[in-house]
């Protein structure tokens, strides 16, 4: 992605996470990133394939992230931990995003069912560890869906916790915080 878009990108992200997906509109993105419309026109066809595209490059963030991470973990527990410490350190690093993502889940217009694929096809990703570690014996037989929901919004209320505090977010204490909480859960 060169400069300009990047440039375009970002400064959208942000101006949807503060102000709303609908609020933000094209002509506050161009003044921000400081760009031409023409120019954002040449990027994107319209805003909404901004989103599109924020949506898609976070998910591929957080789906690598979570790839590199788990590799060499062999049992299941262990997974779900690196994947716990990964969604932290996105949620605190990408905090436009994830609000952008968790304030445009609600609904049934294109940009709500996007952002809800979004936030299902992460959920899949624990289902398969949580089913792999119920096949294996590490965890109770439970229900994978309930499960896999339960430890995305355990993890996701560490953005809550960082917004409670109003200050820089130390990872590793919030991580320690939530591991154990979630790792009980799941253990047989």
């Amino acid at each position: 992605m060169n400069r300009t878009k990047r440039r375009i990108f970002e400064c959208a992200m942000k101006l949807f996470a503060e102000k709303g997906y609908d609020a933000t509109s094209v002509e506050e993105i161009t003044a921000v990133s400081g760009v031409a419309k023409g120019t954002l026109y040449y990027h994107f066809e319209k805003k909404e394939d901004i989103l599109t595209m924020l949506l898609e490059e976070g998910m591929k963030l957080l789906r690598n992230s979570i790839e590199i991470k788990i590799r060499d973990c062999d049992k299941c527990i262990d997974k779900i931990k690196a994947v716990i410490l990964v969604q932290i350190k996105v949620t605190v690093k990408y905090e436009n995003f994830i609000n952008l993502v968790f304030s445009q889940i609600w609904g049934k217009e294109e940009k709500n069912i996007k952002c809800k694929k979004c936030v299902f096809e992460y959920i899949k990703i624990l289902e398969k560890i949580i089913k792999e570690g119920i096949e294996k014996g590490e965890f109770y037989d439970g229900n994978v869906e309930a499960l896999a929901s339960g430890v995305f919004g355990v993890t996701c209320s560490s953005l809550i916790y960082r917004m409670k505090i109003g200050e820089k977010t130390d990872v590793e204490q919030v991580y320690n915080g939530f591991v154990d909480t979630v790792v009980r859960g799941l253990r047989k």
